[in-house]
């Protein structure tokens, strides 16, 4: 089959690629022939929308970084080619407007940092209520998910509050069927949430009590937001990282912002983002979670793959099965959860994104 060579050349193909390829060179019956092009069109159609936003110097760009593997992404703000979310490198948050990064048929929207001035954050303000109320050809929301990020080592988020509060969450209640399950709220750099003090170093986490006071400052966040709304978010807390010329830092828990996000996505949609995942990074997660984390992660990929491939899911799994066991290693995000979902017990089906 024309995929096997593509392959084996080391040519990283998506799951779209793999899926259209079967249909090609593979006999297929018509019940699978008709799941398997339905799940082309799918993939095909869909596309995911991912607003992030957040006070200035939250690690937005780490964050975005951290997740997904963005190397060939094209970023664009009002129509000008970006470097795609460069870190530490000030702009005026007066003149820039959302940029955006786009992953093929995944597009982060990256709203600019907030708490630089009166003026400029009502202008920001009402870029995110415009992309929030902005509607696709079929009627829907544009943006999927809006993921706000607070500072975790800043005591004032009087800001990020009135983000949430008054601008998110009203306008959440007035498009997309007043979905406000599409707000996500994590904390970044938790290791400075206690000023530096009880963060392992070493081991690239937190000791019991900043563990402690972080779950506090969650349950905190929580009930801020749901007294002043009505609206109940599980927040979650995390560090991106960093890397420079003289130090670095791996990343604390961000797998299991991952799996915030994914599960948070339709079915259709998780798979799309599955095959965005910055492999690298979530394989440095510090966190003591990350093996429970990946699980929930591969249960959910392996759930929307059954839902989307229906009876082509044994076809499918016996060319992944073939590809995994000659090469080792397969395109994103898909093989552990086809073989594990789809037909469980695959012994030679490569670790799911390389793991």
């Amino acid at each position: 089959m024309m995929f096997y060579s593509q392959v084996n050349k080391g040519k990283m193909m998506s799951l779209l690629n793999v899926f259209k390829d079967i249909l090609n060179n593979k006999e297929l019956n018509s019940e699978e022939r008709h799941d398997l092009e339905r799940a082309v069109n799918i993939l095909q159609d869909t596309h995911v929308n991912i607003l992030i936003t957040g006070a200035t110097g939250c690690g937005k760009s780490s964050t975005i970084n951290a997740l997904f593997s963005i190397d060939q992404a094209t970023g664009k703000s009002d129509g000008a080619v970006k470097e795609v979310a460069k870190v530490g490198v000030g702009v005026d948050p007066e003149t820039m407007d959302i940029a955006k990064y786009e992953l093929e048929n995944m597009t982060i929207w990256d709203s600019p940092g907030l708490g630089d001035g009166e003026e400029a954050d009502q202008r920001h303000w009402r870029n995110i209520i415009n992309k929030l109320l902005e509607k696709d050809s079929n009627g829907n929301a544009v943006i999927d998910l809006v993921l706000v990020l607070l500072d975790g080592g800043s005591r004032d988020l009087g800001t990020s509050y009135e983000l949430i509060n008054n601008v998110i969450i009203n306008t959440l209640k007035k498009s997309g069927e007043g979905r406000t399950d599409r707000l996500l709220v994590a904390i970044n750099q938790c290791d400075m949430a206690m000023k530096g003090r009880n963060w392992d170093a070493e081991a690239g986490r937190p000791n019991a009590a900043l563990e402690n006071f972080l779950e506090e400052k969650v349950c905190s966040t929580r009930k801020r937001i749901q007294e002043a709304t009505g609206v109940t978010v599980n927040p979650i807390y995390f560090s991106a990282g960093f890397k420079s010329e003289d130090e670095e830092q791996r990343p604390y828990n961000i797998t299991r912002l991952l799996r915030y996000i994914i599960t948070a996505m339709p079915s259709e949609k998780r798979v799309i983002v599955a095959e965005k995942i910055n492999v690298e990074e979530i394989e440095r997660d510090t966190s003591r979670r990350k093996q429970e984390e990946r699980q929930e992660i591969d249960s959910s990929i392996g759930s929307a793959l059954e839902k989307i491939l229906g009876a082509a899911g044994g076809v499918v799994k016996d060319v992944v099965s073939t590809i995994a066991s000659s090469v080792g290693t397969l395109i994103g995000g898909a093989a552990k959860a086809i073989g594990e979902t789809i037909g469980r017990g695959i012994s030679t089906i490569a670790p799911w994104f390389g793991w």
